[in-house]
Order: C-alpha cells, then structure tokens, then sequence
C-alpha cells in the first residue's frame, strides 16, 4: 500500500486531474502534475507542476524518480510515456487497458470479443473500406474518427456512400468507424473502481443528457427497472474483469427503444457523468482514484440522497459572467469550477450538483438554477 504523505504523480493537467488533486491532498498526499499548459487546472491546485511535454524525457525521468505512483487524467498520454513510467513505478491503469480505450476500433473488437453488444460498426481504415460498410449498415450512420474524438467531435453524420466519403475525406482520412445511429430511449453510464486484486465497486447507473454531443445533464439514480440497472452493472464488471482493470472505469451505454443495451464507449478514467459522485456518494470517483492507484481497497458507494449533475459550459460568460448567486443561494445545490481562465462556447467550466430526498425535486431545483443562470427558460429535459 502507497500511504499518505506519499508523493502521487498524475499526467494531464485538466479538470479530472484537478479533481483527482484535491482528493489525494485532502487525504494526505502529495500530488505532482505534467502538463505543458502554464495554467494548469490541476497544476494550480498541486504540490508541484511540472510544465512540461508528456514525452519531454527530463520531465518523464523526474515523475518516475519522485513519484510512488502515476495515474491519468485523460487517454490520449502517448503509449511510450505510459511504458516508460511502467516501468518504474506502478501506473494506474496500466498502458494495455488505455491502449484499448483510446481507439474506437479496438474498443469495439475487444467489447465484441467479451459477448456484449454494440451497435453495429464497420473499422474504416482505408477509403475502399467505406463502399463495403455502407452496402452492410443500415443508414443513417456516424462516421468516426478512431482516436482523439470527445465531444462530439471528430464525428460526422451521414446517410449515403458519398456523404461517407466527404466525411472521411473532412476527417483527413484518419482511421474511423463507421457506426449505424439507432434510435434511443436513453443514455446511461457505469462508473465503478477496480483495484490490483479485483476488488470492484460500482457506483449507481446514472442517466445522461447530451446536448451537441456534449454531456450536459446526469441524473442518479436512473429512471430504469433495477434488472436493467443490474444488467448495465454487469457489463461494465465484464469489461473490468477482461482488461484486469486497475483504477476507475467508466462504460456509456445506449438503451434502445427496442429495450436492448448496447455498450458504447467506456473511458479508463473518471468521468463527467461521475461528478455527482462528489456530493451524492459516501466515497466520491476521485477519491476511488487515489485508493486504486494506491493499493488501497474501494471505498463504499452507497448514495447518501438522489442527485441531478448540470454541466456548465463557457456559453454563460457571455456577454458577462454567470450570477453565481442565483446558484449558491440554495442550500442543497453544490457548485464545482475548474478554475479555466478564458471561456468559450461549448468548453466546460464547471458543473453543480443538485440534491434532494426525491429526484423529482432535485430536477425542480436543477430547471429552477439553469433557468437563472441562462436567463431564459430552457429547462432540464423530464422527458429523456
């Protein structure tokens, strides 16, 4: 076990690092963070920031030197960083796992491989790969680009072999799957944390709203059957158990209107639709973090009250900023920023967590902060 006063190394320097810094501090570690950018969101909250590029070599032979364990913040950290740290200090999740999480082609083949569903896919690797998929999916599709998409981007909808071939032609003909849409009744999500000896907490399914391709509402607990919630549950622990998972897992899921779960994408790391966590939960995804990297066993995940996650986005900063006021002024409303210096449309800010005995009134409270914020009457979607 890696115990406190112990120096932890985290690689990426963004919200989830950030996160994942004021969680180790606060129980008693240390934190050190690579990242190139100089205003760091997580670096601003750590130990000690290394500004620095992830294959800068002086950088990467400091973190192994001073750090008793590394983690990441996002899964595009280049695969020799990873294997270079491996092989010095234990780095959680280790560089296999990531290495399928990080490209959609092998994320697929690999969830395929375990005998659970996805929707149906194509790997587009080359042009002459697009005629074949399109003649087999059913249209309309989503072309994809394999690695660094999030977001919504490095996505293009299509309906046809030509829109296919513009979009790969629009994606730089970067290596893509091609995916059937299906039409969905909802979104969910699976966070759970896996340590070194198997040992698996799973946190309660949450509910996701995108907007744009962009999360934006996440409600816990899901307003589905509890067979439904046990057998998304039961996904996720397959895929866990598959990698050797070590660390917090995230899997996004689609239910369809046919009534069938299809995994989507799972992320080797905490996740956006994991921030109620924080508030809601007896142990929080970022705390979970620190435990896994550290040998530590899972702590509970027991949810202390019903919770809605708002996300908010630099879409508000304008033409001035947000009056926080409107937020803060109820006392089961959490507000959480990440410290961004410059906001821009479509870029996350921060999130607030609404809590309350029922869902029912946490979404009243969530519609009633949105509304104020916004300064127009778009409210939290019942409906999803």
């Amino acid at each position: 076990m890696i115990l406190p006063d112990s120096v932890l190394g985290v690689l990426g320097g963004g919200q989830l690092g950030r996160m994942f810094t004021i969680a180790a501090r606060s129980m008693g570690y240390r934190v050190w963070v690579l990242d190139p950018d100089p205003h760091s969101p997580a670096g601003s909250m750590a130990d000690r920031h290394i500004q620095a590029g992830y294959r800068d070599p002086a950088a990467l032979a400091e973190m192994g030197a001073g750090c008793a364990a590394v983690t990441t913040e996002f899964e595009n950290v280049p695969a020799e960083t990873l294997e270079f740290l491996e092989a010095r200090l234990p780095v959680r999740p280790g560089s296999a796992a990531v290495a399928i999480a990080r490209d959609r082609i092998r994320e697929k083949t690999f969830i395929r491989e375990q005998g659970l569903a996805t929707a149906p896919f194509f790997a587009i690797r080359q042009r002459d790969d697009l005629e074949q998929a399109c003649a087999q999916l059913s249209m309309p599709a989503l072309l994809k680009t394999a690695q660094l998409g999030y977001d919504g981007k490095g996505q293009v909808p299509v309906t046809s072999l030509a829109e296919a071939q513009q979009g790969f032609a629009q994606l730089q003909e970067a290596p893509c799957v091609l995916e059937q849409r299906v039409e969905l009744a909802l979104e969910l999500s699976v966070i759970l944390a896996r340590s070194a000896s198997g040992e698996t907490a799973l946190f309660p399914l949450g509910e996701n709203v995108h907007v744009g391709g962009i999360l934006d509402t996440t409600f816990v607990p899901a307003r589905v059957p509890s067979r439904l919630a046990e057998q998304a549950t039961g996904m996720a622990q397959v895929l866990a158990d598959a990698m050797d998972y070590c660390g917090v897992l995230a899997v996004e899921l689609f239910l369809t209107r046919d009534g069938e779960l299809l995994i989507n994408e799972m992320a080797p790391r905490p996740h956006n639709s994991g921030h109620y966590t924080v508030d809601a939960c007896l142990t929080s995804q970022f705390e979970q973090q620190v435990r896994t990297l550290c040998g530590l066993p899972p702590g509970a995940t027991t949810l202390l009250s019903p919770v809605v996650m708002v996300n908010i986005l630099g879409d508000l900063w304008e033409p001035v900023s947000p009056p926080w006021e409107q937020l803060l002024s109820h006392p089961q409303a959490k507000l959480h920023l990440y410290g961004k210096r410059h906001a821009r449309p479509g870029r996350k800010m921060g999130h607030y967590n609404c809590l309350a005995e029922d869902l029912d009134t946490a979404i009243a409270t969530a519609e009633q902060i949105r509304s104020a914020l916004q300064g127009h009457g778009q409210q939290v979607d019942q409906t999803r």
